[in-house]
């Protein structure tokens, strides 16, 4: 039960190579040492994970988390002496996430192969090209299965920044978009309906978030044909709307937690959105009275802005 740091490394009292240290014996100076049977030092490694897990989360619970490096030794450690200690394996699940890359490569500071949190935000890194929001870092990395190596590139982050933006616009446009027809299921209908479900059926399979997130992409061409006028709102039923809403909502706020960046209070309500709904608003009367000069310079403007007015048949729609 009780080995010196020195005795550890060295293996000097392991009887069998899976033996491990419940109790290390501390030094005079260390900084954690109480007193108990064995010696007056701390808990091993293996022993605090499993002390915290049974005291905060019972003896048994869902899902235990950690890196795939962890496997072996520490979470056939921690399955060791709870059965031991308590006649169960703590977790029901064990999901081993793999390791973030870098442009190919495994960080490491002693070749700048790195980068911080704080870095991706602000963009004061010589591996990007600019800041990225936490919500693009975080669809960044949802589009990797947890258990698959996920590589960190500049470019792979600009495409995520055009995934979610593209999402999000999508479920922007489902809060003006209605349906029609009340009789039987149409083929559009039972089409979103069918990806609807699989969205359920593959973030059930190993919590495939990339799986599921795919699906939502197969949904937004149907929502922007509705928006745009290429769909009809008799083609489809309203319950099948509000069912893509459901879904994007879910994903988006519950199981993704996904926050929508243009928004800026806690119920949902965008004074962003409202203010560019003004300013398309006023646009779209000087473009009926023709006053093209005005017309032009609030799109100009807010292009310089890095807003990108797009009209369409249903009117202009705007975007980052």
């Amino acid at each position: 039960l009780s080995e010196t740091r020195d005795d550890l490394k060295n293996q000097g009292e392991k009887k069998h190579p899976s033996d491990f240290a419940i109790w290390m014996k501390a030094s005079t100076d260390h900084i954690m040492r109480w007193p108990s049977p064995w010696s007056n030092g701390f808990p091993g490694w293996h022993l605090e994970c499993s002390a915290m897990s049974t005291k905060y989360l019972g003896q048994e619970f869902d899902i235990h988390g950690g890196g795939g490096d962890l496997k072996f030794p520490h979470h056939e450690n921690e399955i060791a002496q709870n059965i031991g200690a308590c006649g169960c394996s703590p977790a029901r699940y064990w999901l081993h996430a793999n390791m973030l890359l870098m442009n190919g490569r495994k960080m490491s500071k002693s070749d700048g192969n790195t980068i911080s949190p704080q870095q991706l935000f602000s963009g004061d890194s010589p591996h990007i090209s600019k800041a990225y929001s936490p919500m693009v870092v975080k669809f960044f990395m949802l589009q990797s299965h947890y258990r698959s190596t996920l590589d960190l590139t500049d470019d792979a982050l600009q495409a995520a920044e055009k995934g979610y933006s593209r999402l999000m616009e999508a479920n922007h446009a489902l809060t003006r978009i209605v349906g029609t027809n009340s009789g039987s299921e149409t083929a559009i209908d039972k089409e979103i309906l069918k990806l609807i479900e699989a969205v359920d059926i593959d973030m059930s399979d190993d919590f495939n978030a990339p799986k599921a997130i795919g699906r939502l992409f197969e949904i937004v061409p149907k929502i922007n044909s509705l928006k745009d006028g290429h769909i009809q709102p008799s083609e489809i039923s309203n319950t099948t709307i509000e069912k893509i809403r459901a879904i994007f909502s879910a994903y988006f706020q519950d199981i993704l937690g996904l926050k929508d960046e243009k928004s800026s209070s806690e119920n949902g309500h965008s004074v962003v959105d409202g203010l560019m709904q003004l300013i398309l608003d006023i646009r779209q009367n000087a473009r009926t009275n023709k006053d093209w000069d005005t017309s032009d310079k609030i799109r100009d403007t807010l292009n310089e802005l890095q807003i990108k007015v797009k009209d369409g048949k249903e009117g202009s729609s705007w975007s980052l």
